[in-house]
């Protein structure tokens, strides 16, 4: 029964999506209310993966295991662990409110907008459910096709250029992983006389490759997943994206596609090359805490509340790879659930300027002010995702970021604490550009005539806006079925980097030898 369920959570979006194909472009009804059904539908039928996947276990579940290319090992390989659990119902959960977001905003082309929508949630699903390399490596790939067009024909004024950006910046790193992928194969054929994609037996034999190998590999991989968080400095392309790309595809991008590459971090480096993660831990965290600084830096200073909130996820994510570069137990498990809270504050964040855009025709900060006398309800909302974004207790920003941040203090490859005492000012960082922002929009004198008549949010946006809150709330307050999925399987990978690390470097240093002693502890 689980894996049929997952079988339909995965492909129901798309056979929806082919079968919209072949209705008129001016049945409009149809498109978006079908689309959103598909949508909630998905959703509902996700729930209850919670509590088919074992929590107790840290392997793979659910598993559907059809041979695909059999001359390569291939196959059609899904499964779920407790970490690409939360990141599906994150999936599942978040495009039903980017689609009811989109209803009514979207007037042209509708059609083709709800089929790319459609795709690109399938697509999104697979690359979390993948336990195939080659499966993998065509779901990352899929993504692009709707994500470009949903930013290059909805999009604003530069959305061409937006679109080729994204494109071209995710291919590159794309192709490296690609070349990594089938040496991850041919080095199978070497060890057990069978070229293999499959994943599970990858995991197996990729940590026993020379380390010189294992480097140019985790670099390939890493680049690629790099590109997509994004870490500095290949971020380039999100503050462009984002802002051009549509109030819906914003909010997929900021909360599941930036995701992606988080995943593919913990799933694939650490997994598959533990000895040479530990070499660029250090690395990473510092890549890490210079995009969390660098992005609220820049972030102060943007004229524009979408370019705003798209420097605060750079700044944001790079807590959540400083938490898996700690490689513990807490900055694994901190970085998981802020992939989830980062989707749900920054996605939030995005709907309310997207609210504002859509009676105003501008995101330019200085044409608002004393909004909150015209639309009360709005400024309660936006004032819950503000706090939520800067990290405030009893929401859920703050679990995953003192989570990350205490990763970052006891974790025995990092030699320093410095990594998150600097991080930590980012938090900082944070309430003054978010505060400042709401400060400024929200508060003051109503002084522009135009923004007199702006209408309180309505029972379309609350129906968008109110589940998020809920969610927020309910990890802030009580994280802990969250954290209970992800236990497991983050345990599995902190247990796996610390059997390959260096024994000769641990031996000539006892403080460490305590430290990694520590950290076994669940």
């Amino acid at each position: 029964m689980g894996q049929l369920l997952l079988l339909i959570v995965l492909f129901l979006p798309l056979v929806v999506a082919i079968g919209l194909l072949g209705v008129p472009s001016g049945r409009v009804a149809i498109h978006r209310w079908a689309s959103l059904a598909t949508a909630l539908v998905t959703f509902v039928l996700s729930l209850p993966l919670y509590w088919l996947v074992d929590h107790a276990r840290g392997d793979f579940q659910l598993l559907t295991n059809v041979t695909w290319i059999p001359s390569l090992d291939a196959g059609f390989r899904i499964g779920l662990d407790g970490m690409s659990l939360l990141l599906v119902l994150l999936t599942t959960f978040t495009m039903p409110i980017a689609i009811g977001a989109s209803v009514g905003v979207i007037t042209k082309r509708e059609k083709e907008y709800y089929v790319m929508m459609l795709l690109l949630e399938t697509a999104m699903i697979g690359v979390f459910v993948s336990l195939d390399m080659f499966l993998f490596y065509v779901f990352w790939e899929l993504i692009l096709i709707p994500m470009y067009f949903i930013i290059g024909i909805w999009g604003g004024q530069d959305r061409i250029y937006a679109a080729i950006k994204f494109f071209l910046y995710t291919i590159v790193g794309s192709l490296l992983m690609l070349v990594a992928i089938i040496w991850l194969g041919w080095h199978a054929q070497v060890a057990t006389g069978h070229f293999t994609t499959d994943f599970v037996k990858l995991r197996e034999i990729a940590p026993s490759i020379p380390l010189d190998i294992q480097r140019w590999l985790f670099a390939a991989f890493a680049l690629s997943f790099a590109i997509k968080v994004p870490i500095f400095p290949l971020h380039t392309w999100l503050p462009d994206a984002h802002v051009q790309a549509p109030t819906a595809g914003s909010v997929i991008l900021a909360g599941i596609l930036l995701k992606m590459g988080t995943y593919g971090l913990i799933r694939f480096n650490l997994d598959f090359f533990p000895a040479a993660a530990i070499e660029f831990a250090p690395l990473l965290a510092v890549l890490a805490v210079i995009g969390i600084i660098y992005g609220a830096l820049v972030a102060m200073v943007q004229p524009d509340m979408k370019k705003l909130v798209a420097y605060s996820s750079v700044s944001h994510l790079g807590f959540v790879v400083l938490g898996i570069a700690s490689m513990t137990n807490e900055g694994i498990q901190g970085a998981i659930i802020q992939m989830v809270n980062h989707g749900l504050s920054t996605g939030m964040l995005f709907l309310c300027v997207g609210v504002l855009y859509e009676r105003r025709h501008t995101r330019d900060i200085a044409e608002y002010g004393g909004i909150a006398s015209v639309m009360p309800r709005f400024a309660v909302l936006f004032a819950i995702a503000m706090l939520a974004s800067v990290g405030l207790p009893g929401l859920n920003g703050f679990v995953g970021e003192f989570l990350t941040l205490l990763g970052g203090f006891r974790s025995p490859y990092l030699d320093s604490w410095a990594y998150s005492i600097v991080a930590a000012t980012g938090v900082i960082f944070a309430a003054v550009y978010l505060l400042w922002m709401f400060q400024r929009v929200m508060y003051g004198k109503l002084t522009n005539p135009a923004n007199e008549g702006l209408a309180d949010v309505r029972v379309q946006e609350l129906w968008t806006l109110v589940p998020i809150v809920i969610v927020m709330v309910w990890i802030g307050v009580y994280p802990r079925p969250f954290l209970n999925a992800s236990a497991k399987s983050t345990q599995a990978i902190v247990e796996k980097v610390l059997h390959y690390a260096v024994p000769q470097e641990v031996a000539l240093d006892p403080a460490k030898t305590s430290r990694i002693t520590e950290t076994k502890r669940p």
